[in-house]
């Protein structure tokens, strides 16, 4: 096991990291405050595989549990959802002593996390990942949230948790396209912050996709080194930690434009990713080398490289709702080189527009 930390003073926390974590009850049990007791939210996929080993690793440690079980799927993270969780606690006479956690991919880390930030006005959560995706971005830096029919997570709140136990041996049952989907994750890491961890994942995508427990080791643990550097240095995302959204703007757009659930995050991400680094090239940021080798890196990770094309005006309209958005003006996460990201406002309308012709598929 490997532990880091993310350091944000008397809310700084750990992130565990390693194999047969949930089996380790001297682990779990002691990420808790004294007499609390755990209020376990999982999804209907989730749940059969490893709800009742976490349920018996804190009810053998003496730890009090319940559960709510949701259904599965990004179309599913909205305010009749959340409220489940809520009906859950309520029905069961939760109180300030319980400890919400979240077992599951991020819909479920976001879900849970914004229930604990507004259960009697604020309880503590962990976040147990199952998801390659939520094990190196998600369940890190305390964003929580539910989306919206017009923007994805335009509604929730900054909500730390107690500490994340991530794993690994959850992702050997993840289907072939979710681990793509967390693929997307790990690029976007090294793309924004690191050129040597962007070459390593060149040589080494090929044994991230075969689940080679010693390349997802290092993947996961260098990907939340990054993030916990940025949250460490921005937790309310005033500045360096928006560069965390590169692809992102497009890939909400995606997402909300198809219906969510119909692409998964990971995916409008990687789609996304290649529509942002095409935008730096036509705006003379980076060259067609840098484009196409991030361009590449994301099709060997089994991820879309051309967006759907849901006609440019839609786009435009559906990324003028994103949270980076400032009086109406569309900004982006943009890359100077790879390795390194920079903020920029869509001054360039028209160019935006060659961009998104550029970047679908064809009708």
């Amino acid at each position: 096991m490997q532990t880091l930390r993310v350091a944000l003073a008397e809310r700084s926390y750990p992130i565990h990291v390693g194999p047969a974590l949930l089996a380790n009850r001297d682990l779990i049990v002691s990420v808790l405050p004294k007499d609390a007791k755990a209020a376990i939210v999982s999804n209907a996929t989730v749940a059969p595989l490893y709800l009742k080993q976490v349920e018996t690793s804190f009810r053998t440690g003496g730890v009090q549990t319940m559960s709510v079980v949701l259904p599965d799927g990004e179309e599913y993270k909205n305010w009749e959802t959340l409220n489940r969780i809520f009906d859950g606690l309520l029905e069961n006479r939760a109180d300030r002593r319980t400890v919400l956690v979240a077992l599951g991919g991020g819909v479920i880390g976001d879900m849970t996390g914004f229930a604990a930030s507004a259960f009697m006005r604020g309880v503590p959560f962990i976040q147990i990942p199952t998801t390659l995706l939520a094990q190196v971005d998600s369940s890190v830096g305390g964003k929580t949230g539910i989306n919206h029919p017009l923007g994805k997570n335009m509604i929730g709140a900054f909500h730390q948790p107690l500490a994340v136990i991530a794993d690994i041996d959850t992702l050997k049952t993840l289907p072939d396209r979710e681990l793509s989907a967390g693929l997307a994750e790990i690029i976007k890491h090294a793309a924004i912050r690191d050129l040597d961890y962007f070459s390593w994942l060149e040589l080494n995508m090929d044994a991230l996709r075969a689940r080679s427990a010693e390349a997802l080791t290092y993947a996961i643990t260098r990907s939340i080194e990054i993030k916990a550097e940025i949250v460490a240095l921005d937790e309310r995302e005033s500045g360096p930690r928006a560069l965390l959204n590169f692809g992102h703007t497009f890939g909400h757009a995606i997402e909300a434009g198809m219906g969510y659930g119909t692409w998964l995050h990971g995916e409008a991400v990687g789609a996304g990713m290649v529509m942002a680094a095409e935008l730096s090239r036509r705006l003379g940021m980076i060259d067609e080398v840098a484009s196409r080798r991030l361009r590449n890196l994301i099709e060997r990770a089994g991820l879309p490289i051309l967006g759907p094309d849901l006609g440019v005006e839609r786009y435009l309209e559906l990324m003028a709702v994103d949270k980076k958005a400032q009086a109406g003006q569309i900004r982006f996460v943009l890359l100077e080189a790879l390795g390194q990201a920079a903020m920029r406002d869509a001054t360039h309308e028209m160019v935006v527009r060659e961009t998104l012709d550029a970047c679908v598929t064809p009708s």
